[in-house]
C-alpha cells in the first residue's frame, strides 16, 4: 500500500535522498533519517545570533514592576502600580513599562529565574558567566574579582573568534560596576582567560552633540606619532617591555600590541563609535539620557559587526536599580521611564534596519527584588524568582516562559539557573555546548554547565 512521508517545514533534498542508503546500511532506517531531519530543524536556532547587546540593570529590577505584574496581588506585594495589557493576549508587564508592553511581541520573557545568593558581587558572576564561585568562597561576601574567576560571554567569544577585522570582539559601554564599597562586581574582568582578553571600554558621558571617544584617542606618549607607522610603535614597544616589573607580562601583552594598533588607527573603527553620524531625531528617540545613548552606540557597534556588547546600568544620574528606600519613587521618577525609552528604541531601530534576525537583546541582571515593601518603602534582594528578558536572534516572540507564585516569591513552574540562560546564548551565539577552555594553569573547564531554554527559541 502506499505511504505519504511526514511533512516537515521544508522537502527532503536530493542529498537527503540519496543519503538514506548510506544511513540504512550504517543500522539507521528512514525513521531515523526523518527524526534526525526534524531535531536539525528544531536546532535551526544554533548561530542565529551574529551579535548580542546585553543591558545589565545592575542592583536588580523589582519583577513586580516590570515583567511579571501581580495586580490581584495584596498591597504590600503589588506595590502602587499596576499593570496594563501588551500586544501578546494574555500578557501584561508593570504599566510603568508603556512603550515596552508594544513590543512584547519581540520579546520573551523569562519570569522563573532562580538562585540562592542575595550578594550583589558574587551573584554578577553566575548572571554573566553562567558559572557559580566556589562554595569556599560564597560565605565571604565582597570580595573583588581574581584573575581565577571564569570568564564572561564576551571574554569567551573574544578568546574562541577574535576581533572582527578592527574592530574589537566585546566592547563595554559605560562604567565598570562597583558596589557602594567600591568592590568591582564579578563577571566583568576576563578572569582566568587573562587580560588580553578584556573588554574594550567606554567609560564616559555620551550626552552631548560632538561626542569624542576617549577610549579612541592615541595613549599618552604616542601623541605625536603616526599609528600606522606600525615598526617604530613595536620597537618602541620592545624597549620599554624590559621596564616592566612583570617581564611575564610583556610577553602576555605582545600578541594583542598589533590589534590594539590596529583599532586605533582604523577609520572603520572610529566611525562605529562616532554618535555624532546619527540623526538628531534617532538620538532623541533613544531618550537624552546616558543609558539611552549607550544603547544607540551599542546598536552602532552591532551594526558595524562587534559580537558581543555590554551595557551598564549604573552610575547614571537615575542611580542602579538596587532601591532599597523609595523604590515606588525612583521607579517612576527614572528608573522605569528610562529603560522603557531606550530598551524600546532599540528594540524599534533595530528592527526597522533588518538587523533584529542576527541580533540577540538581553535584558539582565543579578537577580529581582522582595516580594514585600519594607519600612523604608524599598525592596531588597531577592534571588529566588526574577524576571528577564530576551528578544531577536533565534527567540521566539511574545512567549512567556515559567511562573511565580502570587506574590512574585517562588517559582510555581519552570524554576530555571543563570547556567541555563547562558546555555541559551552560548546557543544562539552557535558555541557547541561542549566547548572546553583553559585557564592560565592549563586546565580544561567546561563552558556551558546548564542547558538552553528551549521554550524560548523560534
Amino acid at each position: 500500500m502506499a505511504f505519504t512521508l511526514p511533512q516537515y517545514d521544508s522537502e527532503l533534498t536530493r542529498r537527503d535522498v540519496l543519503r538514506v542508503g548510506g544511513l540504512i546500511g550504517m543500522g539507521l532506517s528512514l525513521s531515523d533519517v526523518l527524526n534526525q531531519r526534524a531535531f536539525a530543524a528544531d536546532n535551526r536556532t544554533f548561530g542565529k545570533a551574529k551579535q548580542v547587546i546585553m543591558m545589565f540593570l545592575h542592583g536588580g529590577h523589582p519583577q513586580q514592576e516590570t515583567f511579571d505584574p501581580k495586580p490581584a496581588g495584596p498591597m504590600d506585594v503589588r506595590g502602587p502600580f499596576g499593570a496594563i495589557s501588551t500586544t501578546v493576549p494574555g500578557t501584561q508587564f508593570c504599566e510603568l513599562l508603556p512603550k515596552l508592553s508594544q513590543h512584547a511581541g519581540k520579546l520573551a520573557i523569562v519570569r522563573s529565574m532562580t538562585h540562592g545568593n542575595t550578594n550583589h558581587t558574587q551573584a554578577c558572576l553566575p548572571a554573566q558567566t553562567g558559572h557559580k564561585h566556589p562554595s569556599a568562597l560564597r560565605s565571604r561576601g565582597d570580595f573583588p574579582p581574581s584573575d581565577s574567576d571564569f570568564p564572561p560571554v564576551g571574554a569567551v567569544v573574544d578568546h574562541l573568534r577574535g576581533a572582527v577585522g578592527n574592530l574589537p570582539a566585546w566592547v563595554r559601554i559605560g562604567p565598570l560596576m562597583r558596589r557602594s564599597n567600591g568592590t568591582t562586581l564579578h563577571g566583568q574582568t576576563p578572569g582566568f582567560l587573562g587580560s588580553g582578553h578584556s573588554s574594550f571600554a567606554v567609560d564616559q558621558s555620551l550626552l552631548g552633540n560632538k561626542v569624542e571617544i576617549e577610549a579612541l584617542k592615541n595613549p599618552a606618549g604616542l601623541d605625536g606619532l603616526r599609528l600606522t607607522d606600525r615598526a617604530n610603535l613595536r620597537k618602541q614597544f620592545n624597549s620599554f617591555s624590559h621596564e616592566l616589573e612583570d617581564l611575564g607580562a610583556a610577553q602576555r601583552l605582545a600578541p594583542h600590541f598589533d590589534r590594539a594598533v590596529s583599532l586605533l588607527a582604523s577609520k572603520r573603527t572610529k566611525a562605529a563609535f562616532d554618535l555624532s553620524q546619527e540623526p538628531e531625531g534617532i538620538r532623541e528617540a533613544y531618550g537624552k539620557t546616558e543609558f539611552g545613548q549607550r544603547c544607540l552606540l551599542a546598536r552602532r557597534l552591532a551594526e558595524a559587526g562587534v559580537p558581543m556588547v555590554n551595557i551598564s546600568y549604573c552610575h547614571t544620574p537615575s542611580g542602579s536599580w538596587d532601591t532599597h528606600s523609595q523604590n515606588a519613587q525612583k521607579l517612576k521618577d527614572s528608573l522605569a521611564p528610562t529603560l522603557d525609552e531606550s530598551a524600546s528604541a532599540l528594540l524599534t531601530d533595530l528592527a526597522q534596519r533588518g538587523m533584529l534576525d542576527e541580533t540577540l537583546v538581553v535584558i539582565n541582571a543579578e537577580f529581582g527584588r522582595t516580594p514585600k515593601i519594607n519600612e523604608n518603602q524599598g525592596r531588597d534582594h531577592w534571588p529566588f524568582v526574577y524576571s528577564l528578558a530576551l528578544a531577536g536572534a533565534g527567540i521566539q516572540g511574545g512567549a512567556v516562559y515559567g511562573k511565580s507564585d502570587k506574590s512574585a516569591a517562588y517559582p510555581t513552574e519552570n524554576p530555571r539557573d543563570p547556567a541555563d540562560m547562558a546555555a541559551t546564548i552560548y546557543h544562539l551565539l552557535g558555541i557547541q555546548s561542549d566547548t572546553r577552555i583553559y585557564d592560565n594553569r592549563q586546565r580544561p573547564h567546561s563552558l556551558v554547565i546548564g542547558s538552553p531554554i528551549e521554550e524560548l527559541l523560534a
